[in-house]
């Protein structure tokens, strides 16, 4: 029979996914409001980040409280992650909210005529994050570990995006305002990317009792 602290525990769980379920639905709802020129899709994606920063803190108040019925250690490690997990989690609503800003600001002028590949960045950062909290869910820490060197194509697709909106101010002045607000967009999820990396690390040191935090162990081994 589950116990009363594994019951929170399992509760606590739950309402990291949750919050992360928000979180994934804010960047796909600033990345399409920002594609389609929906300000109301950008504005609704702002008022619900409060609704992530809510379960944030709802996430830290019941680690707390877990905390103080000295757990095993384990159940000392999920409780400490959980919470480095929802500021990471939390972090992601707030780029999701800076896009949802920058789309509100693009809407009012004219489209860029060329694809940047913001809608494939976009999507390969929400993949990897997936990867990241379904590999903390399944507690899997090999599944953590292949999504840490993934980063890398998020971070290059990043810069080719930002030299390519360089050329493009530097050749037309007028695109200047347009251009700072999509390097904005880029970087927002460049950093999505960044937390989804660092939900991995964190889901080995689970597992593993590892810190690979900038280690060389973060990189997968050769098998």
């Amino acid at each position: 029979m589950q116990t009363h602290f594994e019951k929170e525990l399992s509760d606590l769980k739950q309402m990291l996914l949750t919050m992360a379920s928000h979180a994934e639905e804010a960047v796909k709802n600033s990345v399409e409001a920002l594609v389609n020129r929906d300000d109301a899709l950008a504005e609704r994606v702002k008022r619900d980040d409060e609704i992530i920063d809510r379960f944030e803190v709802e996430v830290d108040n019941l680690a707390i409280s877990l905390l103080a019925k000295a757990p095993l250690a384990s159940q000392l490690r999920l409780i400490t992650i959980a919470m480095r997990l929802s500021q990471n989690v939390e972090r992601v609503g707030d780029e999701a909210t800076k896009i949802a800003k920058r789309a509100l600001e693009l809407a009012q002028e004219p489209p860029l005529k060329f694809d940047l590949g913001l809608q494939q960045m976009a999507g390969m950062a929400l993949n990897l994050l997936k990867q990241a909290l379904d590999a903390f869910v399944r507690s899997d820490a090999t599944a953590a570990r292949a999504v840490i060197p993934q980063d890398k194509a998020i971070d290059e697709l990043n810069r080719q995006i930002y030299r390519q909106l360089v050329a493009l101010m530097t050749e037309s002045p007028e695109n200047i305002h347009r251009g700072l607000h999509l390097i904005t967009v880029s970087k927002c999820l460049e950093r999505i990317a960044d937390h989804a990396k660092n939900i991995a690390e964190e889901v080995v040191y689970l597992c593993e009792a590892e810190d690979i935090r900038h280690s060389q162990a973060a990189k997968p081994t050769a098998g």
